[in-house]
């Protein structure tokens, strides 16, 4: 893991340790491992190891009676076991989620994350990616089945928004690029033992960018496909 994920990391640890201690109220705090597959414009996909570890904590619990929402805060960090041609990621947000019935919740999630790109090497240079700060706002649905609703599936969809760039400490001869359109797309299974959970994911993000000088062949073009699965505590 680069220094700055792991600077990131610490801090997202001790908000989330922060917010438990703090508030007291239902939450969850997890590990997960799997595979990641990347590419980038023509190039062939690339394979690498993924990890993460990702928290969501209810700032206030709604009350199902009058339909009033769950405030809920969490965040993730994902890092590739190699970053030659894979991003680590960051990301924080927070939502609401209503509850329909004893099966069905559905809400919205306002979101930050910063993706480091990864970097590569063209023909007498290196084509150095600009760092990508977005704004985010995934619609999530869940559903909530089998014995006293402990197992889960759950979806998630978001376009992606222009990014804010930052351009990598080695610095690039290149412009940031321009968005054309982006979109993530996620899919969870889990089940919930009431002190502990299991859930596999699924997730596909891509990023088209308008060709151009910022854009040499495609090479900011961006398609992540991931497969994780994991456990975690329940509070």
């Amino acid at each position: 893991m680069t220094e700055p994920c792991k600077t990131r990391f610490i801090v997202l640890c001790l908000f989330l340790l922060t917010a438990v201690s703090a508030l007291a109220q239902r939450g969850t705090f997890g590990v997960q491992a799997g595979e990641t597959s990347d590419k980038f414009g023509t190039l062939p996909y690339s394979n690498a190891g993924l990890l993460g570890l990702d928290g969501d904590y209810a700032l206030v619990q709604g009350n199902r009676k009058t339909q009033s929402p769950d405030i809920v805060i969490g965040g993730e960090l994902r890092f590739p076991t190699s970053t030659s041609a894979h991003a680590e990621e960051l990301a924080a947000y927070g939502g609401l989620m209503f509850h329909f019935g004893d099966h069905f919740s559905a809400g919205f999630h306002a979101q930050i994350r910063k993706f480091l790109m990864p970097t590569t090497p063209l023909p007498n240079q290196t084509f150095n990616r600009y760092n990508m700060l977005v704004l985010e706002s995934p619609a999530v649905l869940e559903y909530r089945f089998g014995p006293e609703n402990h197992a889960f599936i759950q979806g998630q969809i978001q376009p992606e928004f222009t990014p804010r760039y930052s351009a990598p400490k080695s610095g690039t001869p290149f412009p940031h690029p321009t968005l054309d359109h982006a979109y993530t797309i996620r899919g969870t299974l889990g089940y919930d033992f009431s002190k502990y959970y299991l859930k596999a994911t699924y997730e596909t993000r891509y990023f088209k960018f308008i060709p151009g000088t910022a854009n040499p062949a495609f090479l900011a073009n961006w398609r992540t496909n991931a497969v994780t699965a994991g456990f975690g505590l329940v509070f």
